[in-house]
Formats: C-alpha cells, sequence, structure tokens
C-alpha cells in the first residue's frame, strides 16, 4: 500500500486522490462516484478554467454527469480568500455539488462554502501551491483578522501532474515553500510535546515527515517545470493535508512559522503585485525565521537555566496584556489578547511545564537538531526552487521580520518556541542572535 493509500485509509474527510500524469482525464469516474451524477458546478476562475476547464467538464461528462453552469471568477482583480466571496459562491451553487478548479484560494472557498451548505465537494487543483487541498480547514479573512475556519476536506481530489507542472513558476516556489514549513514546524509540535501540551501522533507525525526530505530534494528540477520531479512535492502537500484531517487539527502541518505569514498577509503585504505575493513565499521567509530561531535556541544552555527566577521573572497577566494591546491594533488586538490567555498558566503550572525542557534538554536538543535543517542549507534550497530565500525577496527588511517575531508569539494558542523562550526569559537574546547572525 503507498503512503497515500494509508493516509486516505486514516483521513476522515477525504475517500479518494488521484496524483499522477494524465490524471485530469480519469477524474470524471472518480468524482462522480464519490458525488453522484449532478448537478455539478465548476468553480474556477479565467486561468484556471482555461488550463483545465474543458478537460474537466468532458471527463464529467462522459462519466454521466449533469453539469450546471460553471461559476468563473474574473481573472483580475486576483481572488482573495475573503468571506464575501464564499458567500457569492453559496448563492451561485443553488443545488448543485460544487467541484473547485483550482489552486488555494478557489480551494478554500469552495470547501467553506461546501460545509456551510452541508455538502460534499471535490477540488483538481492546478498548482503545486500549498499544503491545503485535502486539508480540513480553511484560511479566511473576515473582519481584519484571518483565522482557519473549521471545515470539512473535500471528498475527491485529482492532481494532474502534466497540469501543476506547467502552473506559473511561482506557484510552484510556493508549494514548495509551504512544504518546507513542516521542517520548523515540526521541531515546534516536538517542544509542545516536551512541555506536556501537545503530544506528538506517531501515525500522523508520519504521514507528514516521513517524505519532506524527499519531496523538497529536486528544487531545480521543479524550478524547471520537469513533471517528473513534480511526484514527491504533491504528493507531500497532499499528505499533509490528510495527516491534518488524521489529526484533527493542522498542528502536523504549521508552527509559528505559518504565523509570520498570516500577520503579513493581513498587512496586505504584495496584494498589489502582480501577481500577488504567495501565501506560500511569505511561509517560506518564515520559516527561514524560525529555523534561525531554533539555531539560536539549540546553542543554548537550557539546562542550566535557574527555572525559579525564569518563572518568577514572567511578567503578570495584565502586563502581558498591555504588550499585547501596544503591539496590536483594534479586532487584532482583542483576537491576540484571546489567543495569549489560553496558553498562559498561573507560576505553578508554568513551573511544571517548563522542568521536563530543563530538566531533558540534551534528548530534546537532539530530537530538534534531527528535525531541522541549518538556515543556510534551506535558504539555498528554497533559492533553488524560486522561492524566496531572504526578507528582500518578499519587500521586507531585517528590521521588519523582528518586529514580527513578538506578533506571531502572540498570535496564536498553539505553543511554539517562540514561547518556550519566552517563558524561559530567553526570547529578547534569541531573536537579536537570529539578526546577529543571519539577517543583519
Amino acid at each position: 500500500m503507498s503512503q497515500l493509500d494509508e493516509a486516505l485509509a486514516r483521513a476522515t474527510d477525504t475517500r479518494a486522490a488521484a496524483v499522477g500524469r494524465g490524471a485530469l482525464k480519469r477524474s470524471g469516474n472518480m468524482i462522480t462516484a464519490e458525488l453522484g451524477s449532478g448537478p455539478v458546478k465548476i468553480v474556477a476562475d479565467e486561468n484556471t478554467w482555461a488550463v483545465a476547464g474543458s478537460q474537466l467538464s468532458d471527463s464529467l461528462a462522459a462519466a454521466g454527469a449533469r453539469l450546471a453552469d460553471p461559476l468563473i471568477f474574473p481573472a483580475a482583480p486576483t481572488l482573495y480568500a475573503s468571506y464575501d466571496n464564499c458567500l457569492t459562491i453559496k448563492e451561485a451553487l443553488d443545488d448543485a455539488a460544487p467541484v473547485a478548479l483550482g489552486a488555494g484560494t478557489i480551494n478554500d472557498l469552495v470547501k467553506l462554502a461546501a460545509f456551510e451548505l452541508g455538502r460534499d465537494y471535490a477540488v483538481v487543483g492546478t498548482a503545486a501551491s500549498m499544503d491545503g487541498y485535502t486539508g480540513a480547514g480553511a484560511p479566511m479573512s473576515e473582519n481584519g483578522v484571518k483565522v482557519t475556519k473549521n471545515c470539512k476536506a473535500p471528498v475527491a481530489v485529482v492532481m494532474d501532474l502534466d497540469v501543476i507542472a506547467a502552473a506559473p513558476a511561482y506557484l510552484t516556489a510556493s508549494g514548495y515553500g509551504d512544504l518546507a514549513a513542516k521542517i520548523p514546524g515540526g521541531a515546534d509540535w516536538l517542544i509542545a510535546d516536551a512541555v506536556g501540551i501537545e503530544a506528538v501522533n506517531p501515525a500522523v507525525w508520519q504521514m507528514v515527515q516521513s517524505g519532506v526530505s524527499t519531496a523538497l530534494s529536486r528544487p531545480a528540477e521543479l524550478a524547471a517545470g520537469n513533471p517528473e520531479a513534480f511526484d514527491g512535492l504533491v504528493e507531500g502537500l497532499c499528505l499533509s493535508g490528510l495527516a491534518m484531517q488524521a489529526y484533527g487539527g493542522t498542528r502536523p502541518a504549521s508552527g509559528a512559522e505559518h504565523y509570520f505569514s498570516h500577520l503579513w498577509e493581513l498587512a496586505h503585504l504584495g496584494a498589489d503585485d502582480d501577481p500577488p505575493l504567495s501565501h506560500g513565499a511569505k511561509v517560506a521567509v518564515g520559516s527561514l525565521a524560525m529555523c534561525a530561531f531554533f539555531e539560536a535556541l539549540l546553542t543554548t544552555d537550557v539546562g542550566g537555566i535557574n527555572l525559579e527566577q525564569a518563572v518568577a521573572a514572567r511578567p503578570a497577566w495584565d502586563e502581558i496584556e498591555a504588550d499585547i494591546r501596544a503591539t496590536f491594533d483594534g479586532a487584532l488586538a482583542d483576537h491576540a489578547v484571546r489567543e495569549t490567555r489560553e496558553k498562559y498558566v498561573e507560576d505553578d503550572a508554568l513551573r511544571s511545564r517548563l522542568r521536563p525542557v530543563v530538566d531533558a534538554w540534551p534528548q530534546l536538543r537532539e530530537r530538534l537538531e534531527r528535525q531541522l535543517l541549518p538556515t543556510a542549507t534551506l535558504a539555498g534550497m528554497l533559492a533553488a526552487a524560486g522561492a524566496p530565500s531572504t526578507p528582500s525577496d518578499i519587500g521586507l527588511t531585517a528590521e521588519d521580520v523582528r518586529a514580527t517575531f513578538p506578533r506571531a508569539m502572540y498570535y496564536r494558542s498553539r505553543y511554539t518556541a517562540l514561547d518556550l523562550a519566552w517563558e524561559l526569559g530567553l526570547f529578547e537574546e534569541l531573536v537579536d542572535k537570529v539578526f546577529d547572525h543571519v539577517w543583519r
């Protein structure tokens, strides 16, 4: 049994997947087997429709599906994952089963619309641009905050490597950046496991992490559009989403590196570029930032920290909330306060949380070292894939990235290396090291 088949057996929502060359021609039978004969409505934009709309329609018709008129968004302005666009899709679907034809934004919008209507949906991916195709959540902007809306993953996913290899290079680079995030994201999960907050699930860990090194091993061939090189990348992205289904959350696929990206997205970084700066491009720089932060952490004698002094030095909640409100504005400040309050504990609980890390630091450091790549190595791989490898590649300065570190820590309740460092009293020291040695 292949890794993909094993992952499908563990998934909660996705029942069928086709990854390979020529998969689009076979898509109709798979989709109708899961969604029925219709009516079926394809949701696309002008770009994705031009790439695969006719082939998908023909395959569905040949499989006996009744096709409703497709909903095709304009190519410009670029479609954005905002809730108002989700409402547009919901209104247009009528009684049809939706099939998303596109990449991250279209998939997330259709995913949420289908869920809110209580329907299953299928997706035909047109680019290896992110790992959310098979994920059971939809990142969505609403009222000035980007959150991941809980919803069901597609029942069927089709990824034709010939279509995907022909996608614009920046989309492939985006997917490469998103998959590279599993490196620091996995290290964050090891941290959460060590402090007793979120134990590593071995089977889910294997689903995500076992193929990452292989999937990232051919960056130059991916950049050149070699279809044979895409098998590992696309399967790795699909496995990541299936792991999120099996786990019931996004922890297996993301850590603090994604919060850098979310914050830059909320600031509309690169939104006016043509094409707009992708999620994966921002995640790539966030991943480098976190790899550099981990490098700094691994050079620190955490085992020698005086735990009583660290606990005593931790600010009271009122001071923390004041700092959050000085760091964020408006609704985002309220959001960050709620999220940070969830992971805040009183002194006795904090002492118990940190004790296993301090007492068993050599063992944890060894696990982290096995998981991580040197920042310079990862930067070289990203560059070879055509992905951003420095802050300036996405229009940021080193100071912009520095300013994002505390914001990323406060932004979500998920416990990461940023929280560990802050609770140990090391946060500012480690951030300084990142910019002293990596981005000077």
